[in-house]
């Protein structure tokens, strides 16, 4: 293998411009013609969304991955990272939280990550108001594990090249080489929703790139961090005789309102049979002989009024869970499913009605974490690995069946359900199905009533 640019991204802490700073070089890269694979640690679908606009040109477009040891074991996340590097000019990889930070201890950090990736770490450090006391900090993190390759440090929130020559004193006197700093820039900043970064096309995300692309190529040096992050990767695994596709026909919700998915569980999907996309906001009707519905979560509440004035595809979708018709929802597809949603300001807007639950934005908190979910009740064998964030609540559910038991990462109980109502599935959890390849087939089978 020849080895080529590759690198991880981290900060001491989150909110340090990790994710400024990924999406300003996937474009930079991206304009010079570099075919770069942008990858994120953690379960995040909404950076890997942003990952994905970033390095995407007129001529070629990467989809961002997730890279999670929690959802999936180390081995699978190898396969995956190096798969979709395989055919890549450059690999750049976004960190999650600080950089020893995992689920427990340092236990799917970015750092654990990045070892069993064989690849350098850039740091990422928020310099304001501190100079040469940035020196006992990168020795820190870059003596803490010797396994961990340190090779540089671009500093943020910089104001002043003065600035910039202690931040350059400290890091000779550590022995870690400084790439630059990024000064200061309101017009980087893309705007925010309650849930991360905003995803919807009011957002303006192209010309927040663009300026971050054009803000960070001044005074980061990436030509010197693409040449001390080469790296020989490595193949991927040979893989064996593909079986065949499947002949259902899947239909996959896409729109403004849905689009938090895992790129892997879409992959796996495609293995089943063909995907069709729908929009519950701009069409009309389901896909034609649809077998099975995936509605991923997303914003519903921010479009509320769209959906329920899309009354046809909320009949649709109510009458195709009726018949028995496959259905699998998460968080605001779950919303959707229900008989209504009640946003902040106390408005309640009528959704599909198939599952007898109501939801509500009002009095909201966060709920967050990693989730095992045991389906072994429902007749699937095999544990499976998600998460949940969502600042909705459920309001009230009916008689609906809870088929599943929930834990935590450290294996305490929650009380997260996931419903069932004749064939349909729903849940405020994220499931990652890339190393559970049989419970999609699952989800087909029980239609056929197999278990």
């Amino acid at each position: 293998m020849i080895p080529r640019p590759a690198f991880l991204l981290a900060a001491p802490s989150s909110n340090s411009g990790k994710t400024t700073l990924t999406l300003a070089l996937l474009r930079i890269l991206a304009q010079e013609g570099v075919d770069v694979q942008p990858f994120k640690c953690g379960p995040d679908y909404l950076d890997t969304w942003l990952h994905t606009l970033a390095a995407s040109t007129g001529e070629t477009c990467r989809q961002g991955r997730n890279l999670d040891t929690f959802m999936a074991s180390p081995q699978h996340m190898r396969d995956v990272f190096l798969r979709h590097s395989a055919d890549a000019d450059a690999v750049v990889v976004e960190g999650v939280m600080g950089l020893f930070d995992g689920s427990v201890k340092s236990r799917g950090s970015s750092a654990e990550i990045a070892k069993l990736l064989d690849i350098p770490v850039i740091l990422v450090v928020d310099a304001k108001g501190a100079a040469y006391s940035v020196a006992p900090l990168l020795y820190g993190f870059r003596n803490f594990d010797p396994a961990l390759r340190l090779a540089g440090v671009i500093f943020n929130r910089v104001n002043t090249a003065s600035h910039y020559e202690f931040l350059k004193e400290a890091c000779r006197d550590v022995g870690v080489e400084p790439l630059g700093y990024v000064p200061r820039d309101e017009s980087m900043k893309v705007s925010g929703r309650y849930l991360g970064l905003n995803i919807s096309p009011d957002g303006d995300q192209e010309a927040a790139i663009m300026a971050m692309a054009d803000h960070v190529k001044k005074t980061v040096n990436v030509q010197r961090l693409l040449e001390i992050s080469r790296t020989d990767i490595g193949a991927p695994a040979v893989s064996g005789t593909m079986p065949p596709r499947g002949e259902a026909v899947i239909g996959v919700a896409r729109d403004e309102a849905f689009n938090f998915v895992y790129a892997e569980n879409i992959d796996l999907l495609s293995s089943y049979g063909a995907i069709k996309w729908f929009s519950p906001l701009y069409d009309e009707a389901l896909p034609e002989e649809a077998d099975m519905l995936y509605l991923s979560g997303g914003y519903p509440e921010l479009y509320a009024h769209r959906l329920e004035e899309n009354r046809s595809m909320r009949l649709g979708i109510k009458g195709f869970v009726s018949r028995g018709g496959v259905v699998y929802a998460e968080c605001g597809g779950m919303m959707y499913l229900g008989n209504s949603i009640t946003g902040k300001d106390g408005q309640s807007y009528s959704m599909c009605g198939a599952l007898d639950l109501d939801t509500s934005m009002q009095e909201a908190r966060l709920t967050l974490g990693y989730r095992k979910v045991d389906l072994s009740s429902a007749g699937y064998p095999e544990e499976l690995r998600g998460h949940e964030f969502h600042y909705s609540r459920l309001l009230r559910s009916g008689d609906l069946e809870n088929v599943a038991e929930v834990r935590t990462a450290r294996d305490k109980p929650v009380d997260t359900a996931m419903f069932r109502f004749r064939n349909t599935f729903a849940s405020y959890i994220h499931l990652y199905w890339g190393e559970t390849p049989g419970f999609p087939g699952y989800l087909l089978k029980q239609a056929q009533g197999k278990q």
